[in-house]
């Protein structure tokens, strides 16, 4: 499959055009014209370009790519090893982050509540990123953190009562703590993003709304996998995902 084919495919099914990012979305090296097996994974990390290379992979595709506004724009250290890793090696990278998190079949969201059996009700904050919806049953808090830890393979972080009852809940993938007081606004029960700050617990134990924090990497896992199962089904491209284990 052509590069361009490739690229504009996934813009257009993830809408890149609509997002205002913190980074650029879409192709952000360009490697070899012609694609037949791509590495997926969460952050386009030098580990995870070894092992694109070591798996004669065409591109990389990624939830966290390179190039965040902001940051030192010098190519050098580390970002010169990751950089000259790629080029030498004719490998395309590819990233999708807010696009990736937001889009309703294949984003880190949907995902989320596929696996954790949630229902959406409906979206919320900025760019509607954040997600909100319920429970087929209610359940208590622990019972909800124990089936986040299983179908996570982490164990999160709870504040709150664990005998409380839990039927309705409000989620962002990563580090979407910011939505917090939005989700108790909300009315919902708990509320789950990747991270938790010192000042979060706080909120969670005056609002009475528990907090859930899964870890940002753990919450950002299933986007991209599922991006690269569609794209595997739906031109027969040779996709693997690859983990990089982070605890955070």
């Amino acid at each position: 499959m052509r590069r361009e084919e490739l690229t504009r495919y996934l813009d257009d099914l993830l809408e890149v055009a609509r997002f205002k990012d913190y980074c650029p979305n879409g192709l952000q090296v360009e490697g070899r014209a012609e694609i037949r097996r791509i590495v997926a994974g969460v952050t386009a990390s030098q580990a995870l370009v070894d092992a694109a290379i070591a798996r004669n992979a065409d591109a990389i595709l990624v939830h966290h790519g390179w190039f965040w506004r902001g940051e030192d724009g010098r190519v050098t250290g580390f970002r010169k090893a990751r950089l000259q890793a790629l080029l030498g090696n004719d490998i395309n990278l590819i990233g999708y982050h807010l696009p990736l998190d937001s889009h309703p079949e294949f984003g880190n969201n949907a995902q989320l509540a596929k696996r954790f059996g949630w229902t959406v009700e409906g979206r919320f904050g900025e760019q509607e990123m954040g997600w909100v919806g319920r429970l087929d049953a209610p359940v208590t808090l622990s019972a909800c953190a124990r089936n986040i830890g299983a179908n996570l393979q982490r164990v999160p972080q709870v504040i709150g009562d664990a005998g409380r009852p839990v039927s309705r809940v409000a989620w962002c993938s990563g580090g979407a703590q910011g939505y917090f007081e939005q989700a108790i606004a909300l009315g919902v029960d708990a509320y789950l993003s990747g991270e938790i700050s010192e000042q979060t617990v706080h909120l969670a134990r005056e609002s009475g709304v528990a907090y859930i924090a899964a870890g940002h990497h753990a919450t950002e896992r299933y986007g991209v996998q599922a991006l690269a199962a569609h794209l595997a089904g739906h031109f027969g491209l040779e996709c693997e995902f690859v983990d990089i284990d982070n605890p955070v």
